[in-house]
């Protein structure tokens, strides 16, 4: 595993290793989404663990529309941003860097204690059913479109709420585009509509990403790091892909990169497995298309897979989902040659509502391996 634990320096950031935790919805913030202790403990577990990097939950930017589920932390207010400091210590303290990812809701909002009307681009129903497991219940509504105030406010928004990440301690932020919620709803041509500005052709549907990266940018200054996530699939759809194929991709990931970003976050159900039907990954289109890191995601489980892609050149560091709620301490694990404890769907329930004396302890509470 020699590249998998090698130190990894992303602007500012000095990370022991490679290895990531991804972003896990947990939807365990109070009602008014203030961070807590029990978010606490839980992000410092994977600092604890042996993880250089820690993204965190997608957390709501506005006190308006963002906020996508009950009990989603958020960013948008000056009570947020001071409840995660102590996380935000935490997680430093025990060896780890910490990137606040900054989420909208969009179409897929099923939760939100500010606004009962929620928007999207355009006014297009999300395919299937509400998650029970952030509890929501029965088939997505229609989003109201967007006026061009709401746009504003938006991205007003992500770029307020990156100062209050900054001003809380984290290291950065990553914007999230991917898995259907509102900047990946800009991109994508089922959801995007629009007739003006903010719609149109496949380079045209990212002014609104690009205007948020922008706005985030001039918030926060250059010396601090913002990334991006992005997929193909929606939470709605997990049968999405971009059209175009290799060659709009890459212009895509050009384009956003171009605005202002440090980092690359990819995700697909198969982090290996050809992003059209054949030839290169998601990760290794963008990988080829950039200069700066790129962070790969998706079933990525041991640390034999974790190698093969870092030697493979496919990215620059691996995001652990699943194997990590099972695994908080997965780095370590893996340098010790230990074996993993395998995922259970009881562990993706929640961390508020974990019943199981079990499914707590592995997802949370187990001591890190040679801590006391």
């Amino acid at each position: 595993m020699s590249q998998l634990f090698e130190p990894y320096t992303l602007k500012h950031m000095r990370l022991r290793n490679r290895a990531v935790v991804a972003p896990m919805t947990r939807v365990s913030a109070e009602a008014e989404g203030a961070a807590n202790e029990l978010m606490r403990d839980y992000y410092a577990s994977f600092a604890k663990g042996g993880f250089g990097l820690i993204i965190s939950e997608g957390i709501y930017t506005d006190t308006a529309f963002s906020q996508g589920y009950f009990n989603q932390p958020g960013l948008a207010t000056e009570a947020h941003r001071d409840s995660w400091r102590l996380v935000v210590e935490a997680v430093h303290d025990a060896g780890a860097a910490f990137v606040a990812q900054l989420m909208h809701g969009g179409a897929q909002t099923q939760g939100n204690i500010h606004h009962a009307r929620h928007i999207a681009p355009s006014a297009v129903q999300p395919s299937g059913f509400q998650l029970t497991f952030y509890g929501g219940e029965g088939p997505y509504a229609t989003p109201a479109e967007m006026s061009e105030q709401e746009i504003q406010e938006a991205i007003q928004g992500f770029a307020q709420a990156a100062r209050h990440a900054r001003e809380a301690g984290f290291d950065g932020v990553e914007l999230h585009g991917a898995n259907g919620y509102l900047l990946h709803e800009f991109i994508s041509a089922e959801f995007n509509q629009r007739l003006d500005q903010w719609g149109g052709d496949y380079l045209q549907r990212l002014n609104m990403p690009l205007a948020v990266i922008r706005a985030v940018r001039a918030e926060v200054g250059y010396d601090f790091v913002v990334g991006m996530r992005l997929s193909q699939s929606m939470v709605c759809d997990s049968k999405l892909k971009w059209e175009g194929g290799v060659d709009e991709a890459g212009q895509r990931f050009r384009a956003l990169v171009d605005a202002g970003l440090d980092y690359l976050h990819v995700t697909e159900p198969d982090a290996a497995a050809p992003a059209f039907g054949e030839g290169p990954s998601f990760a290794a289109i963008a990988k080829s298309c950039v200069t700066i890191p790129v962070i790969g995601n998706g079933g990525i489980v041991t640390g034999e897979q974790a190698e093969g892609l870092l030697v493979d050149g496919d990215m620059d560091l691996v995001a652990i989902g699943k194997a990590a709620l099972a695994n908080n301490d997965w780095p370590q694990r893996i340098q010790q040659g230990l074996e993993l404890s395998k995922f259970d769907g009881t562990m993706f329930v929640p961390m508020a509502t974990i019943t199981n004396e079990l499914a707590w302890r592995n997802a949370n509470d187990r001591p890190a391996l040679g801590s006391s």
